[in-house]
């Protein structure tokens, strides 16, 4: 059954500009998970604060798969889980357990990613963690945290815990489980989750290949920040945001109703 068979009233007219642009966003999002391969069923999440109110944030409707979700379909939440949407759909108990804790704690954090991808509990699960092995991962290293598993995430008081954990960084290593990153918006998220994910496929096929790897010196770590701006002539996750949404606008198209 297609989203819009499961979900077929539009919000547009119902809330600012800015939200819907932001709830536009992050459905591009989770159908950009979908569409690369990292999304587990229904059962991860991204989350994105409601610009403008204070303790707001969308996430989506538990039991979507990341290419039904819309803009429309997100549901909206208070900074305790309590829905302020009309919609039937609840949301999901692990994830606003985490991303509560984040939007709280974090005021930059306007959008949320957390995945479970193959590669990136793999990574989790090596001793090591993340290695210097490519470009990719140090832009990762840079802005890397590490977090213990303590089970399924349902428990508020793992919330300080998985807060100390990420600091100021824009990637949280959650130990045998997966990824997460911070953004600044939807887009800022995204493409800090692509680099985490791709440092982490490159890892898992370097490691597999059995011959030793050669690292990269931390001295360039150090600098990846500063190289990333350069490279991307200061516009950072908006040089390549517009082009993740006309690859969506040809393969995944609906996700703006």
């Amino acid at each position: 059954m297609p989203a819009t068979a499961l979900y077929t009233h539009n919000r547009r007219e119902e809330v600012s500009e800015a939200e819907w642009r932001t709830r536009v966003d992050l459905a591009a999002a989770y159908r950009l998970v979908a569409l690369f391969g990292w999304d587990d069923l229904v059962f991860t999440h991204i989350s994105a604060r409601v610009p403008g109110v204070e303790g707001q944030f969308l996430i989506n409707p538990y039991g979507f798969m990341f290419e039904e979700i819309t803009a429309s379909s997100l549901v909206k939440v208070d900074d305790r889980g309590v829905k302020l949407d009309d919609t039937p759909f609840e949301v999901n108990p692990a994830g606003f357990t985490i991303h509560s804790a984040v939007h709280a704690a974090r005021r930059d954090a306007g959008c949320v990613l957390h995945t479970h991808s193959l590669n990136g509990v793999a990574v989790s699960a090596q001793q090591g963690g993340m290695r210097p092995l490519s470009q990719h991962s140090i832009f990762v290293l840079s802005s890397l945290g590490y977090h213990d598993y303590e089970g399924v995430a349902l428990r508020d008081d793992e919330k300080p815990r998985l807060v100390h954990d990420l600091g100021d960084k824009t990637h949280l290593m959650l130990r045998n489980h997966g990824l997460l990153t911070v953004g600044r918006t939807v887009a800022d998220a995204f493409l800090a989750m692509y680099f985490f994910e791709t440092a982490c496929t490159i890892q898992v096929r370097a490691l597999a290949g059995g011959g030793e790897c050669l690292g990269i010196d931390a001295a360039i770590v150090a600098t990846a920040q500063q190289q990333a701006a350069q490279a991307t002539r200061g516009l950072g996750a908006q040089l390549a945001w517009p082009g993740l949404l006309r690859r969506l606008d040809r393969r995944l198209p609906g996700y703006d109703a």
